[in-house]
């Protein structure tokens, strides 16, 4: 299986380490396309050494050949909605994963949208268990 991880770059880094965390969980069960997302060379400018245009064709190239995403989704995030918007009109199966005892309060077009799985969840180990049951859903 093949996941898509989505998590904020541009829009904040706080959430790193978790996506680390998450990331290095799901890779014990699926293929992550997305594993730079919690590289320590990440900053808020994003990738230095592409493009913009490439960096967009490379993700929507990772997009269309993902089963499945899976999305931290508490820190705000432009590309993220953007990203969660495309796949879920590619019509591929979606968790959002919401840190609860962060300050931020989770977008009404993700938690009141019935195409996406959202969790909600105050310590990674809850975190871990909504990934193991939606990757053991999407493999069944």
């Amino acid at each position: 299986m093949k996941i898509y991880f989505a998590g904020s770059i541009r829009g904040g880094r706080d959430y790193a380490r978790t996506y680390f965390d998450l990331i290095t969980h799901i890779q014990t069960q699926a293929e992550v396309l997305t594993e730079h997302i919690c590289g320590a060379d990440l900053s808020t400018h994003g990738e230095e050494n592409l493009t913009d245009p490439e960096i967009y064709e490379r993700d929507m190239n990772w997009l269309n050949a993902c089963d499945a995403v899976i999305a931290e989704v508490s820190a705000p995030s432009l590309g993220v909605g953007y990203e969660l918007g495309q796949a879920e009109a590619a019509g591929k199966p979606i968790l959002c994963l919401f840190d609860e005892s962060g300050n931020t309060r989770l977008s009404a077009m993700l938690s009141g949208n019935p195409s996406m799985k959202i969790v909600r969840y105050s310590d990674l180990d809850e975190a871990k268990v909504a990934i193991d049951k939606f990757i053991a859903d999407q493999s069944a």
